[in-house]
């Protein structure tokens, strides 16, 4: 159409250009630049036409797919809620996921620093061993392992000094520790015990002097030089300190003659390592 229009004015056109001072050929020129243009916009339009007439044909297809699939009783709009609401649960079960792997994880790191701990007490459980068959008693006691001394036999009733029975139990106690190189290398702790009858009088005043110096007694005899004889224990003074305790911490009840010979004790207490710093009873 537009082709005709400019057909139709060619003439007149050409006269103007004549009055303008353009030759024929320079307005030749101009009229074939401008039926390009309008080619280039004739399909430009065809090629708009042609997209909305297959946009319009697709927004018909889905149209009829949603009434199609709503006869088959499919709620479009209730199933894209429940795809974002199961987008939310995905990404939340992955969160979970996550943690429980990560937790897992820890829990492997801490059963195996268990591990290594249960081995190490389980070793040194089996250097003391031999104190077992001696007749002592290897215990956990406030999450510590302790070398239970009997106090009758290591002292005469309200002494502190060392019987010869005691010496001799003393000697095989620091001949175990000695000679271990990991034992030997710990430290301990020489804790004294009495039973709550109370001390009347004399030089130590009460059962926290008396439990004191007792535990004072056995720190001296385990630290003393080896003699000729076989005496004195010949451990590390610098691994050893002593405590008096007095009645405050039992091991039985102090209503037997039976009970109150218990609580009449020395330990040699297993100080912990940091490592060492869980509850040794769950290793039991």
């Amino acid at each position: 159409m537009i082709s005709r229009v400019f057909s139709r004015a060619l003439v007149p056109l050409l006269l103007l250009a004549s009055a303008c001072g353009y030759s024929e050929d320079e307005w030749q020129a101009q009229l074939a630049k401008y039926e390009q243009l309008n080619r280039q916009h004739q399909a430009e339009k065809q090629a708009h036409d042609q997209t909305r007439a297959e946009l319009a044909k697709a927004k018909e297809q889905v149209a009829a797919l949603k009434k199609d699939l709503e006869t088959l009783g499919v709620n479009m709009e209730a199933l894209n809620q429940k795809l974002e609401q199961s987008g939310t649960t995905n990404k939340e079960l992955s969160q979970n996921l996550a943690d429980m792997q990560r937790a897992l994880d820890e829990y492997k790191a801490r059963a195996a620093q268990l591990e290594k701990i249960k081995q190490r007490f389980e070793l040194l459980r089996n250097k003391l061993k031999k104190l077992t068959d001696l007749g002592l008693k290897v215990e956990i006691r406030r999450n510590r392992m302790v070398i239970r001394l009997p106090g009758d036999v290591l002292f005469a009733s309200g002494q502190d000094k060392l019987r010869e029975e005691g010496n001799k139990v003393l000697d095989q106690v620091a001949e175990v520790i000695r000679n271990d190189k990991q034992l030997s290398a710990r430290y301990f702790q020489v804790a004294g015990h009495t039973d709550n009858k109370p001390l009347m009088g004399g030089r130590f005043g009460d059962n926290w002097g008396l439990s004191t110096m007792r535990a004072r007694s056995v720190l001296l005899y385990l630290i003393a030089p080896l003699d000729a004889k076989g005496g004195g224990g010949g451990l590390s003074p610098e691994r050893l300190h002593a405590a008096g305790y007095g009645e405050t911490d039992p091991v039985a009840g102090n209503d037997t003659d039976a009970n109150r010979q218990q609580n009449r004790r020395v330990e040699l207490v297993l100080m912990p390592d940091v490592e060492e710093m869980l509850d040794l009873k769950s290793l039991i």
